[in-house]
């Protein structure tokens, strides 16, 4: 105990620690503790919170005169919508490869010979690359072979494939049509003679390659009343392959065009008949004129 002027201090008691259960606990998730009265607890801001679309970097955000967030020009606004493209009913290889095929039909692809697709590219008004495809397709079909670095060589055929592809074509027909002469009404058959027409108005014209379309088209007809798309495509693809010419032969007559087209017209009175031995000799002299 000291004296100070008469009165008498107190020395304070030594330093003693707090018991640790009088210690109170606060987590690092408790809100602070509020500010002593008269103070003011300073504001603490924190920056927006952003969140950028998948796959994109985060950017800097910019301040509009409200000092709120301001999307820059360049940023992610979802997908943009599909603009629907223009659908092209033929492509250019698709004509490309009619005209060649009416090419080959008339002859004016001469068998033997060998053809470059940019000269044959030059003909028909195109660039290369349409051509070079459409040949590569009919060299699939057999039409043509590939010779390397030079170009396409229409291929040369004989009587004898010729012969083949008319008795392939008859097995697969005769039988065909010998059933539907039994099963199709006669109304059927009657729907189907302005295709007959169409092909009489080609041989009279002598126009081979347009006849050779419409002969195929009235061949597909036909057979399509028998429900077997296979069978439909199979017969059209011998069917093509038989109008390619032969080697050395002569141009075809227009007479010759304008009777073959007429055995269209006899045959559907035969099939609606049901002259199932008029049909069979009919079929099998019709593909060994074709």
């Amino acid at each position: 105990m000291e004296q100070d002027g008469g009165r008498e201090r107190t020395a304070p008691p030594p330093y003693a620690p707090t018991p640790p259960d009088r210690v109170p606990k606060q987590s690092r998730t408790s809100p602070p503790a509020p500010p002593a009265a008269g103070r003011v607890a300073p504001v603490r801001t924190e920056p927006p919170v952003r969140t950028e679309p998948p796959g994109h970097p985060e950017r800097p955000v910019r301040t509009g005169p409200d000092g709120g967030a301001r999307r820059p020009e360049h940023a992610y606004r979802g997908p943009e919508p599909a603009v629907p493209r223009p659908v092209r009913r033929h492509s250019v290889r698709g004509q490309i490869l009619d005209a060649l095929r009416s090419a080959l039909v008339s002859g004016d692809l001469v068998p033997g010979e060998v053809y470059s697709a940019p000269a044959l590219g030059e003909r028909y008004g195109v660039s290369a690359t349409p051509v070079r495809e459409a040949m590569q397709q009919l060299a699939r079909e057999g039409a043509v072979e590939v010779v390397l670095n030079r170009g396409f060589r229409v291929a040369e055929r004989g009587a004898v494939e010729l012969a083949e592809l008319a008795e392939l074509r008859a097995l697969i027909e005769v039988p065909v049509m010998l059933r539907l002469a039994r099963t199709v009404p006669a109304e059927s058959w009657a729907e189907l003679r302005p295709l007959a027409e169409a092909t009489r108005a080609a041989a009279a014209a002598g126009d081979r390659a347009a006849y050779a379309d419409r002969d195929r088209a009235f061949h597909r007809a036909v057979l399509s009343l028998a429900g077997n798309q296979e069978l439909v495509r199979v017969a059209d693809d011998l069917h093509r392959r038989s109008q390619w010419p032969p080697v050395g032969a002569e141009a075809v007559r227009r007479a010759d065009l304008v009777a073959d087209a007429a055995e269209h017209t006899a045959l559907l009175d035969a099939l609606g008949a049901e002259d199932l031995a008029a049909v069979q000799s009919l079929v099998r002299e019709h593909f060994r004129g074709a």
